[in-house]
């Protein structure tokens, strides 16, 4: 490895040198979908964040274990309706059938912008003899207590010997000015306590008996026991979106120092919120869309469709801890840069080193190449800095363009700094970054056919069929390209 990873740690507020507790092993959890509805942009610019973590991690040597939730109870609206319970009734359909309906969609999703798959993905109702064990742990400790067929997490308690809003930099009092009337705070000691188990309504659908009352689980207990129980009482990393920083992941270490003595995490990351024209994302404003809009382009914001591949790239053009805004000028821009970082890809996986080539390297060369890739290293060890890292990629695209032009000789790089360049911007693009070429044209061998017929027609100097090959190419995004050398093809930008 080159160089230490350092990541900004959302619990310390500093940018820390990542020291794993059990290294070469790393356990990193994230919280997941509540799978009740269409995964939204926010969700994915989440999840692809954490993906490029997984791969970095793994391609610096790491023995990652994956751990991402999927949520399909205790998430509840403001009017105190579980959102899963709430869906069903409207579809009338069981609770599960919505669970499996948006869990297969967002796996669908993710698998379109090329994420790769957590190690393990368990679910909150899957869990359920796990969480009932942890509130009963924070009873017998004086964390928790029962109240009306429901149990409380005592925040006065905790804070005893602990600090309640650590993580989000909040103070009990100023949340106490804020706290809201909702459905059982008649209940509960507190304005503050929070619900680890909740007694159920005659409506609520999903339901579950225990020594307390038939209920369900609260929403922040399920992270706390699935994480501890694949990944130690102490993990390394914790991740989510910042909108589950205040109450959700405060609320965890929480319930992880009440019952283990432990926070559980040790580092804390957290992605930031996308915009749209400068506006924050919401159904109510019209300017929210799913991915299948913003590929498909059917939306009244948008004016066309954009690759997976594009979208993700647009995403990792900023820092996760970012804003990230959408509009049609950033994703235009980022079609174009994708598709520059994408034929310089298809080029660099096609050249090769001649055997007996005279190695004559010049040393201006050589010096320019190796610290563009050692910059690709420093810039994912800078807090996992894609948006730095597609710079530096862009720079090795200059060097593939000139050895295409014939500008730069591939002596003059010399066979190993060849290699490395070559290596480099291979794993950097695919491994890291998670990006892959894409083209509508149906197979490569099918795009070598219709080249040799353009060079046939070329050839025969029969240009009109020159013409309408180049045509027929162009729809399907590919520019051909007359050399000096032969001829060649790009992606169009």
């Amino acid at each position: 490895m080159i160089g230490k990873l350092r990541i900004v740690n959302s619990l310390t507020k500093e940018k820390e040198v990542f020291e794993p507790l059990s290294a070469p092993h790393v356990g990193m959890y994230v919280c997941g979908p509540t799978v009740y509805s269409d995964v939204h942009l926010g969700n994915v610019r989440t999840f692809i964040s954490f993906d490029v973590i997984y791969r970095y991690l793994q391609f610096i040597g790491y023995k990652v274990r994956y751990v991402r939730n999927i949520t399909d109870v205790g998430h509840l609206l403001d009017s105190g309706e579980d959102k899963i319970s709430k869906k069903a009734k409207l579809d009338n359909l069981e609770p599960m059938e919505i669970v499996q309906k948006y869990a297969n969609d967002f796996h669908r999703v993710m698998d379109t912008f090329n994420a790769l798959t957590p190690d393990i993905e368990p679910t909150a109702t899957g869990h359920l003899m796990e969480q009932l064990v942890m509130i009963e742990q924070l009873v017998e400790k004086g964390f928790a207590y029962e109240s009306n067929g429901s149990v409380y997490f005592d925040i006065e308690k905790y804070n005893e010997a602990h600090e309640y809003g650590k993580l989000s930099g909040r103070k009990t009092e100023d949340l106490l000015n804020q706290t809201r009337e909702l459905d059982g705070q008649s209940d509960k000691r507190n304005p503050l306590d929070f619900a680890l188990w909740k007694k159920a309504a005659p409506e609520h659908i999903m339901r579950w008996k225990t020594k307390w009352s038939d209920g369900f689980p609260g929403w922040h207990l399920e992270c706390s026991v699935m994480s501890t129980k694949y990944l130690g009482d102490e993990f390394d990393i914790h991740g989510g979106g910042m909108d589950l920083k205040f109450p959700h992941h405060e609320c965890e270490i929480a319930q992880n120092a009440g019952s283990t003595g432990k926070d559980g995490a040790k580092y804390w990351i957290h992605t930031n919120m996308l915009t749209v024209n400068g506006q924050k994302m919401s159904k109510s404003l019209g300017n929210s869309f799913l991915p299948s809009q913003l590929i498909s382009g059917n939306h009244e914001l948008l004016q066309r469709g954009y690759s997976p591949m594009t979208i993700r790239f647009f995403m990792l053009q900023s820092h996760y801890a970012s804003t990230l805004d959408f509009s049609n000028d950033a994703l235009n821009a980022a079609q174009k840069g994708y598709t520059k970082l994408a034929n310089g890809l298809r080029l660099i996986k096609g050249y090769e080193f001649p055997e007996g080539l005279a190695d004559t390297p010049d040393p201006k060369q050589v010096e320019q190449i190796n610290k563009i890739c050692d910059n690709c290293h420093h810039a994912m060890n800078d807090d996992f800095n894609t948006a730095l890292t597609i710079g530096h990629l862009f720079n090795l695209v200059k060097k593939v363009n000139s050895i295409q032009t014939g500008q730069l000789e591939l002596a003059a790089i010399g066979k190993d700094t060849f290699e490395r360049m070559k290596e480099t911007f291979i794993s950097f693009t695919e491994e890291v970054l998670g990006l892959k070429l894409e083209s509508s044209v149906s197979s490569d061998h099918l795009l070598e056919v219709i080249l040799n017929e353009y060079k046939s027609a070329k050839e025969a100097k029969n240009y009109e069929k020159v013409d309408e090959l180049r045509a027929q190419l162009k729809t399907e995004g590919v520019i051909v390209k007359d050399m000096k050398t032969g001829i060649d093809w790009a992606f169009e930008e």
